[in-house]
């Protein structure tokens, strides 16, 4: 499955419910101290799920982007509710939806400098 897949994918929870759609997907940087290792190795930190729209932030989920400010504003207004999955809740991966575990949590969407 390429992570192109996991976009726009319903998300479920353990009873079946949709409780929204895959909106983004976060990744950190691993240290690459190593010798060997020249380029820097993401690793998936979870998922952004929206449960009203399937577009993107666009990159206004960046703390600091607060311009222009009528359309840092509407978009923060229409990805209300929006929150951030780890990828250690994720119970299952399908081509159909994706399946959180049971008790996943809930964390801010927004990314800090």
């Amino acid at each position: 499955m390429l992570l192109s897949d996991l976009l726009d994918l319903p998300v479920h929870d353990q009873d079946d419910r949709r409780i929204g759609w895959i909106i983004d997907l976060r990744f950190r940087i691993l240290d690459t101290s190593a010798a060997d290792e020249t380029i820097a190795r993401p690793q998936l930190m979870g998922v952004l799920v929206s449960p009203r729209r399937r577009s993107s932030y666009l990159g206004f989920e960046r703390a600091d982007v607060r311009s222009p400010r009528l359309l840092a504003g509407w978009i923060r207004w229409r990805h209300r509710d929006t929150y951030l999955v780890p990828w250690t809740d994720v119970e299952q991966v399908q081509t159909s939806a994706l399946t959180l575990r049971r008790g996943y949590r809930r964390r801010p969407p927004q990314l800090n400098p």
